[in-house]
């Protein structure tokens, strides 16, 4: 099946990603599944899902192919790759603009924004993280790899899930710790945060060898800078830049806390970057573990802090 095919674009534990050419000319992205167990359910859960959406901000399935138990699933090609490789400051590389980055996110959000609230079902992605991310080829991105979503009704809140779905790092506390709340459409509220995080620090949040021992886990440090009013300054960023990221980092923080009740919904993400950094506020430092928000009753303390100020006349998220 991959016969013709001379160009990889990438590997995984998925199996492998090809560049190939319709006979319209039209250059596409051919995704060959491995023959596991788990590659074929990945198979049926992403056409079942990515073949219903249309939205600017989702990858576009093309078609797909089954020949024995060989799967490939065929999507429109993206000149840029994925984002992970303009977020992270590496030796020779060209970073993109703080504002180009501001607007990847809002794009992003919007495109999680539609599989949560604008299908005719509801569809948790599971794995938003950098690599999941494509970009065309005018920067514009694209959620992408469905391979772990899930289908709902609409209206469903908290669902069950048989396994833990995600990659360590942007995977929130709900899936570990059943205590602070059902999973629902916040799972992928609280990865999207932790992509925030990294698309506005152009870093990981997690570092063990960072200079300074409070920087480690990067979104403890930046939520005492801000709570303390201090000026974060990146290198190359203008007075505007500054403002922008300001305004990312807090959204982040509030898409990260630690319960999901806690956190915006993707609507209110979108209204809350797209708005003033001024009507944001502060929100309580994200916590790693439920002890640390342990009241003496055994019931887990939830600061009911509103994102916006108190003299503005929107609403808290439901």
């Amino acid at each position: 099946m991959t016969k013709g095919f001379k160009v990889k674009l990438g590997e995984g534990g998925f199996g492998s990603v090809y560049k190939g050419k319709l006979q319209s000319g039209l250059d596409v992205a051919v995704k060959m599944l491995s023959k596991s167990k788990d590659s074929r359910q990945d198979f049926v859960n992403e056409v079942s899902t990515i073949g219903r959406i249309h939205h600017v901000n989702v990858v576009r399935l093309i078609g797909y192919c089954v020949e024995g138990k060989k799967c490939c699933l065929i999507y429109e090609y993206m000149l840029n790759g994925s984002l992970d490789k303009y977020i992270y400051f590496k030796e020779g590389s060209v970073p993109l603009r703080h504002e180009k980055i501001y607007e990847i996110s809002i794009g992003i959000a919007h495109g999680i924004a539609y599989l949560h609230r604008d299908c005719d079902v509801q569809i948790l992605h599971f794995d938003i993280k950098p690599h999941n991310i494509l970009l065309d080829d005018n920067f514009i991105p694209k959620v992408s790899d469905f391979g772990l979503a899930r289908l709902y009704p609409a209206k469903d809140g908290s669902i069950i899930l048989t396994a833990i779905r995600g990659t360590l790092g942007y995977m929130a506390p709900e899936l570990f710790y059943k205590n602070i709340g059902g999973v629902s459409h916040k799972a992928d509220v609280y990865s999207f945060g932790m992509l925030l995080m990294e698309m506005t620090s152009r870093r990981k949040n997690s570092n063990p060898h960072a200079e300074h021992s409070s920087q480690h886990y990067f979104p403890f440090w930046i939520h005492d800078q801000l709570k303390e009013d201090k000026d974060i300054d990146m290198e190359g960023a203008s007075e505007m830049d500054n403002i922008l990221m300001k305004k990312m980092f807090i959204v982040a923080l509030w898409c990260i806390q630690f319960k999901p009740s806690d956190r915006p919904s993707m609507n209110k993400v979108v209204e809350m970057l797209e708005g003033k950094v001024e009507s944001l506020n502060i929100p309580p430092k994200p916590s790693f573990y439920p002890h640390e928000m342990l009241e003496n009753d055994g019931t887990i303390n939830s600061p009911r802090t509103s994102w916006i100020d108190s003299n503005s006349s929107m609403c808290p998220w439901t």
